[in-house]
């Protein structure tokens, strides 16, 4: 097997291995036509626990498909895999878990697939409308056969408080305007004008946080924007307002959202990414009752899948035929 970069001119690529990485539903073979490649196929439906366990599963395979930042890539893993030709990392944005560089350095081409926004604009509206009435406890109540526990607050004339108005955050806005909503956003470049085109009010950062009913955040993850809600932030807040995170765990600085739960500064929360993830099934925040959390669901839906997948077996065929498409750039060149 020649391992090196099509995407630069090399030789055609004979690949033979492909890995398939974090599959926890075990649904990746249904979901594209992976024989048409001729390639053995190996599906992981664990994660794993360490870099050594990530070089010692996949030695020997010439392609790894991951699952969005579910397994790190970082330099020392990369130039362990002297077998790797091609990784395929699920959606579009430049997978953080990746370290772009070494993979260019070690002759790894890396391609990313399509996305739709869609599913995590929905499953942000499911956390909000569920926190807003309680669903899972009456859910539960229901299930041990009670009966109404708790009163719910509606959404008409609430304020939804957008920490990112991209396209993501947008969606989110025009949903909550169909709901009655006050919509305003903050980011630290965000413009009137760009607020006012989504039909959004651009507010300080201050505002956002003291006037939120709701606050839903949808920021990407970087240096920037890292712990950028913190303890001030979520004191501004009202102590019945929820805050909604599907966008990355430590964009929330964790042991202050904790604390504010515990103290009720604020009135709940609910989760879909967490600082760590799977979620220890010891974590602090699995017993918090004023918490609604799921387990980073934005992405997985059977669309969402099939467009992984699809675009994954696409990529692999242009790749062995030395027309690679979909391919990440070096970060040099992008900078």
């Amino acid at each position: 097997m020649w391992r090196g970069n099509p995407a630069v001119g090399a030789a055609v690529t004979v690949l033979h291995r492909i890995a398939i990485l974090d599959d926890y539903q075990n649904v990746a073979r249904d979901m594209a036509d992976w024989d048409s490649l001729n390639m053995e196929l190996a599906v992981f439906n664990r994660p794993f626990s360490d870099p050594s366990e990530v070089v010692s599963a996949l030695a020997g395979f010439d392609v790894v498909v991951a699952m969005r930042e579910r397994t790190a890539f970082p330099a020392q893993v990369l130039q362990s895999l002297t077998d790797l030709a091609l990784l395929i990392s699920a959606g579009p944005a430049v997978n953080a878990a990746i370290d772009l560089d070494a993979a260019h350095k070690h002759g790894i081409t890396v391609c990313h697939t399509g996305y739709s926004f869609t599913s995590t604009v929905e499953l942000t509206w499911a956390l909000i409308l569920a926190a807003a009435r309680n669903v899972a406890v009456e859910s539960d109540s229901m299930r041990n056969g009670g009966w109404q526990r708790s009163v719910g607050v509606g959404l008409a004339g609430k304020t939804l408080a957008i920490l990112g108005l991209g396209r993501i955050g947008s969606l989110v806005a025009r949903a909550g305007q169909s709901f009655g909503m006050d919509t305003v956003a903050w980011s630290s470049n965000l413009t009137e004008r760009r607020a006012s085109e989504q039909g959004v009010r651009a507010v300080s950062k201050q505002e956002l946080f003291r006037d939120a009913d709701i606050l839903t955040i949808h920021l990407g993850l970087g240096d920037r924007t890292r712990g950028i809600v913190g303890t001030a932030e979520l004191h501004a807040m009202k102590p019945s307002a929820i805050l909604v995170n599907t966008s990355r765990g430590p964009i929330v600085d964790e042991a202050a959202l904790v604390s504010a739960l515990r103290t009720k500064t604020i009135g709940g929360a609910a989760l879909d990414v967490f600082d760590v993830e799977p979620l220890p099934a010891d974590h602090v925040l699995r017993s918090l009752p004023n918490v609604l959390l799921s387990p980073h669901l934005g992405f997985v839906t059977q669309e969402q899948y099939q467009t992984f997948y699809r675009d994954a077996v696409e990529n692999i065929a242009a790749f062995e035929a030395g027309r690679p498409i979909r391919v990440f750039p070096e970060v040099s060149a992008r900078s």
